[in-house]
């Protein structure tokens, strides 16, 4: 993996909000901040988010939804919700916006407005939920090693 798409993808990992609530980087955080234990499979857990007013099975560093888990698992012949399953889904869905070539180019913009459908809290993303900033996206991306063009 190039630095770009190393740093892209912590960038995403902390719009999404889970870098930083767990030591593992994330990948063990269910959407709202709770920890899962267990990465054989998708922790599928429903979770209540009342102040959103929607219930998801978003998990992991990327906040994968359970449906599109079992997509993947089978399309990437994947063993489990690990860590490196979790980063071959989010570098999927980053190489299924078109995005891939724009991050290891350095189009940092370019490549955010393209994944922005793929994750809630990116700018643009439109779902209702929090969105975080492309100024302070970039300032991340930057910070976490990735070069812009």
């Amino acid at each position: 993996m190039n630095k770009n798409l190393t740093a892209f993808l912590a960038t995403i990992a902390q719009s999404e909000g889970t870098e930083h609530i767990s030591n593992q980087q994330g990948y063990n955080v269910l959407c709202g901040g709770g920890i899962f234990i267990s990465y054989k499979d998708h922790p599928r857990q429903l979770i209540d988010l009342p102040r959103l007013k929607i219930k998801s099975t978003a998990a992991g560093r990327y906040q994968i939804l359970a449906r599109y888990f079992d997509v993947y698992k089978k399309q990437l012949g994947l063993p489990d919700f690990s860590p490196d399953s979790q980063d071959k889904i989010a570098v999927q869905l980053i190489r299924e916006c078109k995005a891939l070539d724009d991050i290891e180019a350095g189009r940092f913009a370019v490549a955010v407005n393209k994944c922005r459908s793929r994750w809630a809290s990116l700018p643009g993303a439109g779902y209702g939920q929090r969105e975080n900033t492309l100024a302070g996206l970039e300032k991340i991306y930057v910070g976490a090693g990735g070069v812009v063009a």
